[in-house]
């Protein structure tokens, strides 16, 4: 974990407030995009765009979804998974850690064969549980194992001084994606709990017990965690960042909450001394006492059995690893087949063994060009972001300087860090997946909570080397992008300028644009949480991210499942506000709107191939589960509307391509316009 605050764009992600693109993909390569011409652009050019990529990219059965974005991840994968071949090989210098890692998950007979085996000492621990004054010391073990049980600790930056950073308690627990799902009484939700009952009755079943014990503790591990739920924020009342900005002490937490020895956990888990703190979710916190407290302690102990077990269930024996798929991939997100082994295991290695990993990933796929191209770009947009606020109507001569003082002060990253982590301390054995993984977990736990009273790193990366995505980090206002994104066709030096700056260029105006959107815009130039914002344009700026809110909550996915327009009203500014720098940076580079407007030898403009370049970033389709799954829980819209609801907010679209007023893709006097 690196922090507490709250997680967008990016998923989970720790527990840190990271503003990114979610899932970005590669523009077209050819200079001539592949479009299809029975669809006006006018009309949907979502489908006009994307729809014979798609037709020609169906679904793997292994995937709940696919894109371009899928499609550059699939490349940087076969790269990590050449590397890890000749790492586990042996005949490669520097790589032995890896190597034995990738080859303890790869010997799926030894997995096989040593069945509960390597998670028996961690079931043990659970069992001998004895009396509620000992579950604080137990949580810490789980949390060092990765097991994600009660509640969530570790470093946060400090929102009044993003200098330093602090300690910090946050709401976890679930085994469901989102709280609502055990609270809401639609048709989708209790379908979904009576899968999930049924899901972890199949698991006990495997690690042991007869049918009816086995339903009798998912029954108690469901109730526990509705319970869990009751008190857990809902994902968009945490976009309000200054609910989550709750200062006390230790010892204050301690007296006010008794439900768990949280001194002994602090001392369990191995974090430094410390006295300031925070509290995310100060409700979570009082629920749980009162979920503690009315809890049998057998259930509780039952609650922990599952979890450990959900933990470990991908990596044990075939039985666990199916049945796990059969409600994670299958019932929640619609994949069809288990992905093959060596890709979840280029994963597990990615995501224990990043950067050391990583380090030879940029060797074969990150030169020093790359860096000098997005230079250029990155100061194309700042300064096309800083005309922009300038320019703008809406927002006063105060507020504006405080906004040009933030944008000239937003650091970038680009690539990979300048100074490689150091794994010497984690033990890497070639025959105990199960322990490397639980080793692992330790390790990083180790590593973030280590961070509790010093100075933050700024030159720290979120984000592994070939990650194919970028990020905002508000704390700390700077711009990140990972040599994994960084990649033809995504990033082509062959390519038009206009679907480069269609393409990267509008995922670093999306980048700096979350500065300044709901959440971005509550934190100054130097990562404090702070109001720097006029009272009058506060207002004015929420009135236009109404329309936002309006216009994407009034679409639909899979048929009738209505997208979030409050949840996604961050990414939505941030997909509308970084096309139009894109846009404005690039008829900069080229000399002003003629040239822009110019018709190459292949018939297009240099602008439509930016809204093209746009559209190629989204090219997708999604199962329908899990496009209702991530109508609920993901604060990014849906691909085709990242596309249609961004291009017809923007007159320029409509010029560029002789849209009539009346046509889908021109919102007129509709549209929405933040930045």
């Amino acid at each position: 974990m690196k922090g507490l605050s709250a997680s967008t764009c990016l998923g989970a992600l720790g527990l840190t407030l990271l503003m990114g693109l979610g899932q970005p993909a590669m523009a077209q390569a050819s200079s001539t995009p592949a479009v299809d011409p029975g669809i006006s652009p006018c009309d949907d050019f979502f489908l006009h765009a994307c729809g014979p990529w798609i037709k020609e990219n169906p679904i793997p059965a292994d995937r709940a979804r696919w894109g371009t974005f899928d499609a550059l991840q699939q490349s940087n994968q076969n790269l990590l998974h050449a590397i890890l071949e000749k790492a586990a090989a042996g005949t490669e210098p520097g790589t032995a850690k890896i190597g034995a890692f990738y080859a303890a998950c790869m010997d799926e007979a030894a997995v096989d064969k040593a069945g509960l085996a390597p998670v028996k000492p961690l079931l043990d621990r659970i069992a001998a549980l004895k009396d509620k004054k000992q579950v604080a010391g137990l949580v810490a073990v789980l949390h060092d194992a990765g097991v994600n049980a009660l509640f969530s600790f570790g470093p946060q930056q400090s929102f009044a001084r993003a200098e330093d950073t602090i300690a910090a308690f946050d709401q976890g627990g679930l085994g469901l994606p989102d709280r609502d799902l055990y609270l809401k009484d639609d048709e989708r939700s209790v379908t979904l709990r009576a899968a999930y009952e049924k899901h972890v009755a199949a698991i006990f079943t495997l690690a042991g017990d007869d049918a009816a014990t086995a339903a009798r503790k998912a029954a108690a591990v469901m109730a526990f965690e509705r319970k869990l739920a009751t008190g857990t924020m809902p994902k968009v009342e945490r976009r309000d960042t200054s609910r989550l900005d709750n200062p006390t002490t230790l010892k204050d937490f301690a007296a006010g909450h008794a439900g768990v020895d949280w001194a002994a956990y602090v001392r369990t888990v191995g974090a430094p001394a410390f006295t300031e703190m925070n509290v995310n979710d100060p409700g979570f916190f009082t629920n749980l006492d009162k979920t503690v407290a009315d809890s049998d302690l057998g259930d509780i102990r039952t609650y922990f059995t599952w979890q450990a077990l959900r933990r470990s269930s991908p990596w044990l024996s075939k039985p666990f690893v199916e049945e796990n798929f059969a409600f994670y991939g299958k019932t929640l997100s619609g994949a069809q087949e288990l992905r093959p082994r060596w890709k979840r295991c280029t994963d597990a290695a990615d995501n224990a063994l990043g950067e050391d990993l990583g380090r030879h990933y940029v060797e074969s796929a990150f030169g020093p060009e790359h860096k000098k191209r997005m230079l250029v770009m990155l100061d194309d947009l700042r300064a096309a972001y800083a005309q922009e606020i300038r320019d703008l109507d809406w927002m006063g001569p105060e507020t504006k300087a405080k906004a040009l003082e933030k944008l000239d002060a937003m650091a970038q990253k680009i690539g990979y860090p300048d100074q490689w982590r150091d794994y010497t301390a984690l033990t890497v054995a070639r025959d105990a997946l199960l322990g490397n993984l639980f080793r692992s977990a330790a390790f990083e736990n180790a590593y973030q909570n280590a961070k509790i009273g010093k100075k933050v790193d700024k030159n720290e990366w979120y984000m592994t080397p070939p990650t194919v995505n970028a990020y905002y980090d508000p704390s700390q206002n700077n711009i990140n992008f990972p040599a994994g994104i960084l990649q033809p066709p995504f990033f082509d030096f062959k390519a038009d300028d206009g679907l480069n700056y269609g393409a990267i260029g509008a995922v670093i105006g999306h980048e700096m644009t979350h500065g300044f959107d709901d959440q971005g815009r509550a934190f100054d130039a130097h990562g404090n949480l702070k109001d720097w914002w006029t009272e009058a344009d506060a207002t004015r700026f929420n009135e236009k991210a109404q329309c936002l809110v309006d216009q994407y909550g009034a679409y639909t996915v899979a048929g009738d499942t209505p997208l979030n327009g409050k949840l996604t009203l961050g990414e939505n500014t941030a997909d509308n506000g970084g096309l139009r720098l894109a846009l404005a940076a690039l008829r900069n580079r080229l000399g002003g709107q003629n040239a822009l407007s110019a018709r190459g030898a292949d018939g297009l403009s240099a602008e439509q191939k930016l809204f093209y370049g746009w559209a190629g970033v989204w090219c997708s389709s999604a199962r329908p589960e899990a496009e209702r799954l991530r109508a609920q829980t993901d604060p990014h819209s849906a691909a085709r509307y990242r596309v249609n609801g961004t291009v017809a907010n923007m007159p320029e679209f409509a010029k560029a391509f002789n849209c009539k007023p009346d046509d889908a893709m021109v919102r007129g006097a509709k549209a929405c316009k933040v930045w």
